[in-house]
């Protein structure tokens, strides 16, 4: 079975590389398709990290162009978080299942399924309504159980690990919550003094 695994960065596709790997006669390609991540910089950033990995691992990966205007054109950041992601993983994981389809894939998985920070089940709901519309199986699993093992993994060989999901609007709000915590943390200070 020739499966096409979607990858948002190297940790995340440790795990779920592994797991495909033990099936039988399965011979998988990723898929690095993200024009979500912002700025360019941390895209090639994610990108080389997954070269690095991909390398040790006999693992070939398709790299699409990089075109965030597709993302932005999709997202509105008015759009409240959940609707927001939920397009975000639609139009990804469309995308990987298209390619799937048009080049003689059986089917096709996601890294996105190890994410603990994820809304693990609308993922899945994608997948297979994605698996309907293309006439394709979409390998199914909870890989969650293994992101300790593929964050501590990716940290013993040096790979790459990002601090927020890859969006400019995750970005915005990683850095409005660090202010936040850093703002309390000095009034918290103040008030001892």
């Amino acid at each position: 079975m020739k499966v096409l695994l979607h990858i948002c960065c190297a940790p995340c596709s440790i795990y779920p590389f592994k797991e495909l790997s033990k099936v039988h006669g399965t011979q998988i390609k990723g898929f690095y398709f993200n024009p979500n991540i912002h700025p360019e910089q941390e895209y090639l950033m994610r990108r080389r990290a997954i070269e690095e990995y991909s390398r040790t691992r006999d693992l070939e990966v398709i790299y699409p162009e990089y075109e965030p205007n597709g993302f932005f054109k999709k997202i509105i950041y008015k759009e409240n978080p959940p609707t927001r992601c939920r397009t975000c993983w639609q139009m990804r994981l469309e995308e990987t299942a298209l390619y799937a389809k048009e080049n003689g894939f059986d089917g096709f998985s996601t890294t996105l399924l190890i994410s603990p920070y994820q809304e693990h089940r609308a993922v899945k709901e994608i997948g297979e309504g994605l698996s309907e519309k293309f006439d394709l199986d979409f390998y199914y699993q909870d890989f969650r159980t293994g992101f300790k093992v593929s964050q501590d993994e990716a940290r013993t060989q040096s790979l790459y690990r990002q601090k927020y999901c890859g969006c400019i609007y995750s970005l915005i709000e990683r850095f409005a919550e660090k202010q936040e915590k850093t703002y309390r943390k000095a009034q918290a200070t103040a008030e001892k003094v």
